[in-house]
């Protein structure tokens, strides 16, 4: 289904919605909007068998629906209170991804009124491994105890080690820092995104309003409240992806969240279906390209001469035997 077609389908729910009395505009209570105070409990099967359609069409062909319904099914009670349009369109744009809202990929979530779609660190990776250009990938934290060495200055792999103390607990040691980085298709590694404690910190304090609001109402539930290691390498993969070749989706997961930071509708700046197909068929279009030139090339390559031939001779010149 196309993009323009699946919006319009969004928007005729909110409309109709609307039309049933029912305030459903995409708006935050922060003080200056206003956010429907508290909606019934929807029953989840007559959600499900009303959108189900919309859903399945958003999700990618190599997605199971049966699996990421039955992740979703125990997720929408705990929207029951959040308007119906940010409903809708937070499992839709999770559906755009592929991205399975079990905890571990994605998570849907209530924030203030507004259901919100939020990719884990798990679901950065796991774009990033769908892109075809990545072939492995590595994210850790490094604690107290740990051996490591980092000398930016030195070529890859000799730039960075971690040997970390796998007999140590934990829990009874500080976190130092977070770091990644990939190998890419041919051979080559990223340069290592390392982020520091007082980096996760001053990003979480100035840039996310999740926390920002978990904090002024002092709720404290925001993922950087209740998952901060988690929020903490997931900024290590978010520096990584810039640092390597990003595909469609990994660069729309980042409008998505950063419209979700504004206060703005996830689902504009999700990538449709069809734009990620088509960049995945250039992908390997061009990779076959490239195979194609290389095997031309060594296929009109000059052959060599048979050793059984020998020295080519001369050809004879024929003269005039006249004598002038």
């Amino acid at each position: 289904m196309a993009l323009s077609t699946l919006k319009d389908r969004v928007k005729a729910a909110a409309a109709g919605a609307v039309a049933a009395g029912d305030d459903t505009e995409h708006e935050r209570a922060d003080g200056t909007e206003e956010t429907p105070a508290g909606h019934p409990e929807f029953a989840v099967g007559q959600w499900l068998d009303r959108y189900q359609d919309d859903i399945k069409a958003a999700l990618p062909k190599h997605i199971s629906a049966g699996l990421f319904m039955a992740a979703l099914r125990p997720v929408l009670p705990k929207l029951a209170k959040c308007t119906p349009a940010s409903v809708l369109q937070a499992v839709v744009t999770c559906a755009r991804f592929g991205l399975i809202p079990d905890g571990r990929q994605a998570a849907i979530t209530a924030d203030d009124g507004i259901a919100t779609f939020v990719a884990t660190y798990h679901g950065y990776i796991e774009l990033m491994y769908r892109s075809g250009l990545v072939r492995s990938i590595v994210v850790e934290m490094v604690y107290e105890g740990d051996e490591w060495t980092y000398e930016p200055t030195a070529p890859a792999p000799l730039d960075f080690a971690h040997k970390p103390d796998v007999l140590a607990a934990k829990k009874d040691r500080k976190p130092l820092f977070a770091y990644a980085f990939a190998w890419l298709e041919g051979g080559v590694r990223s340069a290592v995104s390392i982020v520091t404690l007082a980096d996760a910190e001053e990003i979480r304090d100035e840039y996310s309003k999740a926390y920002q609001r978990a904090e002024a109402n002092g709720k404290k539930n925001s993922f950087w409240h209740t998952h901060f290691t988690d929020m903490w390498l997931k900024t290590a993969i978010r520096k990584l992806f810039k640092l390597v070749p990003a595909s469609a989706e990994l660069r729309a997961l980042a409008a998505v969240e950063q419209a979700a930071e504004d206060g703005r509708p996830q689902i504009v700046a999700a990538v449709d279906p069809e734009t990620a197909a088509l960049e995945a068929d250039a992908r390997r279009a061009a990779v076959a390209a490239e195979a194609s030139q290389d095997t031309t090339t060594t296929r009109t390559l000059p052959r060599k001469a048979s050793a059984s031939r020998g020295r080519a001779k001369p050809r004879r010149r024929n003269r005039d035997k006249r004598r002038r």
